[in-house]
């Protein structure tokens, strides 16, 4: 408890907490929009917590012993804004008065990146709990890795808000039951147990039993806690410390307390109170002061910058003292946790890359993305890959992985995790691990199921998260399994997140090199990687590296082709073989022909102009080829280009005769060049 509180005593606590309220209350009511009512119920939550536990210095965000929160209620953003202006952030009351305005610093939900002191970014319910499940299991990955007896560097908590709509959403169970296994003893949750969402009284679609649901995950559960008592939050919160296991804190809670007509009520979960009954509830708390104005009590209670600077002062004097002892690993914790790559980085990349062609193996794109983590992994000990229980399908292991695993000692150490059948989970998790720093993870899983994945990965487009994701089994190549796992539309669907680059190489070197452009970026990528062996590309130097550029000329007209027709082939992974075999025929009809491989679209149309018009000239006819719908393609060879490609569902067979049955052939591949190239309707 701050000095100043401890003078007071618990009319300190209620003035707080009014504190909060009145700022929610007031901004919702300025941007004529926002959820009041969440705030209204959890602010004494949010004062036992912020004031008594959370160790945070509002002068550095990114101190990277602090404690984690995370307000997976993410609607109920104006808690969080108040929380982060009063406690002494960068997050001046002009912005609050801006609250859900453009290019303001308190968007309608808290977004990583925009608001000093937000951790992630959360409204879409049951993620933020996802997102801290991955915080939770890094600091105790780094906490194994780097702290040494006598010198705990690594020592933080993960704190989460979350209500009943978190709890409802899938991936809380998974989250939750993935957490419970893995003993992350330094994970709180505290559930705002108000029985309200927007549509009304929750019992009648919501009757689970959560304690008990948690309980069964092995979660440690703290029951029935009077959420407006800060005391009793505060007592709860200290025997989540002592627990040993995640801890869940049942709040119960009034939804908008305060609120003299509307508490208690599903009208004020996501509307302004209006002007009269902000009236009335100024009147109700006993709170005379006009919108935004916060007297210097309420700030001096709150203000946590001198507790928060002592505190990573205090811890900078033990990182020195470890320093002194451990060097090595004091530059590896900095490196890693500022999110830098090694300095031998690029030249292990091109040794690699350089080995791979020469090798010119004709294999499985997923077998060559395992010998290329396995490299990497050599470079780059900050690697935590895993899968969504399809490892020895997805083969995102490598032989020096160690997995990652709970006994009756905890959690302990390692750099592979095996998920389970949790897609979305994983990828929610997949998140929360890159925004904690220190680790670059990814996961794999079957390429049509990134559909269970794909809110995770918007979500790691617009949070610029670095987290890979490698979706195996990329088209009707995988067979007989049949179309429930053959992704058609998938390939184009994940091209149109904004910001999130798709690889679907073609071979062994394209591989290697998305690999690379995937930890390189500082943003999330996507690998599309076949099931069936391809064949190796032979390529130039200068071909090598352009795969970076995300299209390039693979094969060129020949030089005495001038007075020919010409024509483009745009292929991408396992069709850019088909694109080469059509070559020949088509000069035996008189056409030349160009083979672009595009392993990434997104990253060719992030190219200068003169460097996409010297891949793709204008003016001369294109044909796409991709074992996928057919539409995204237009863009490319426009209407009257050609595309060959799959516009049904596949079926279940041998992937060579699906290929042939989709015509899905080189032989297709020439007749569309032939009636481009002559120009036929």
């Amino acid at each position: 408890m701050s000095a100043v509180a401890e003078s007071v005593g618990a009319p300190a606590t209620r003035l707080m907490a009014d504190a909060l309220r009145m700022l929610a209350i007031d901004a919702v009511e300025a941007a004529k929009s926002g959820h009041p009512g969440m705030p209204l119920g959890m602010a004494e939550i949010a004062v036992a917590l912020w004031d008594r536990h959370l160790k945070h210095n509002p002068r550095d965000p990114a101190w990277p012993d602090r404690d984690r929160f995370v307000l997976s209620n993410g609607h109920g953003s104006m808690l969080l804004y108040g929380l982060l202006h009063l406690s002494g952030y960068d997050l001046p009351i002009d912005e609050l008065k801006r609250f859900r305005q453009l290019h303001s610093k308190t968007p309608g939900h808290p977004e990583v990146g925009v608001t000093p002191g937000v951790e992630t970014t959360t409204g879409p319910l049951g993620q933020g709990l996802a997102n801290a499940v991955g915080m939770a299991l890094a600091e105790a990955l780094l906490a194994r890795e780097f702290n040494r007896p006598g010198h705990a560097i690594v020592d933080h908590r993960t704190y989460v808000f979350t209500g009943d709509g978190c709890l409802m959403e899938g991936i809380s169970h998974e989250a939750a039951s993935l957490a419970g296994t893995l003993k992350l003893d330094k994970l709180t949750v505290l559930y705002d147990d108000n029985g309200i969402s927007i549509d009304g009284h929750v019992q009648q679609w919501f009757a689970d039993d959560t304690p008990a649901r948690f309980a069964a995950y092995g979660w440690h559960v703290v029951r029935a806690v009077d959420g407006h008592d800060v005391d009793a939050v505060d007592r709860a919160l200290q025997d989540a410390r002592a627990a040993g296991k995640p801890t869940l804190i049942c709040c119960k809670t009034v939804i908008g307390k305060g609120s003299p007509s509307k508490a208690g009520t599903h009208d004020v979960h996501g509307a302004p109170l209006g002007a009269d009954e902000i009236g009335a509830t100024r009147r109700a708390l006993g709170w005379p002061h006009p919108p935004f104005v916060m007297p210097g009590e309420v700030r001096t209670l709150w203000d946590a910058s001198e507790r928060g600077a002592a505190a990573q002062a205090e811890w900078t004097q033990r990182f020195e003292a470890y320093r002194k002892h451990y060097p090595a690993e004091a530059a590896e914790f900095e490196r890693r946790t500022q999110g830098t790559l090694p300095a031998q980085w690029r030249d292990a990349v091109r040794a690699m890359v350089r080995d791979v062609d020469c090798a010119a193996e004709s294999i499985a794109t997923r077998k060559a993305s395992q010998q290329t983590i396995a490299v990497l992994a050599r470079v780059l000990p900050e690697f935590l890959g895993g899968s969504a229980d399809l490892t020895g399908s997805n083969l995102t292991n490598w032989k020096s992985a160690v997995d990652v695993h709970a006994d009756d000692g905890g959690l302990q150490g390692g750099n592979y995790l095996h998920y389970g059948v949790r897609e979305f989970g994983m990828s929610a998790l997949m998140n929360g691990i890159a925004l904690h720093r220190g680790h670059v993870p990814f996961g794999g899983t079957f390429l049509t199921f990134s559909d269970y994945s794909r809110n995770a990965l918007r979500m790691a487009s617009l949070m610029k998260t670095r987290a890979i994701f490698v979706f195996t089994h990329d088209s009707i190549g995988l067979g007989e399994d049949g179309p429930t796992h053959q992704a058609v539309e998938h390939a184009a669907s994940l091209r149109l997140i904004p910001g999130l680059d798709i690889w679907r190489p073609c071979d062994t070197v394209e591989t290697a090199q998305a690999w690379a452009q995937a930890v390189e970026r500082g943003g999330p990528s996507c690998l599309l990687l076949s099931r069936q062996n391809l064949p190796f590309a032979a390529r130039s130097g200068e071909q090598i590296d352009a795969v970076e550029q995300g299209g390039y000329v693979l094969r060129d007209w020949p030089d005495d082709s001038a007075s020919q027709p010409r024509v483009v082939l745009i292929a991408t992974g396992s069709e850019v073989a088909l694109a080469l075999d059509a070559v020949a025929p088509l000069a035996e009809a008189g056409i030349a022909a160009r083979v672009v491989s595009m392993p990434s679209t997104s990253v060719f149309d992030r190219q200068p102009r003169a460097w996409r018009d010297a891949v793709l000239p204008p003016g001369v006819p294109r044909v796409a080829v991709e074992a996928g719908v057919t539409a995204f393609w237009r863009q490319y060879v426009g209407l009257e280009g050609g595309v060959v490609g799959i516009d049904s569902f596949g079926e279940s067979a041998p992937a060579a005769a699906l290929f042939t049955h989709f015509n899905l052939t080189a032989q297709a591949v020439v007749d569309e060049a032939r009636r481009v190239a002559h120009g036929a309707p």
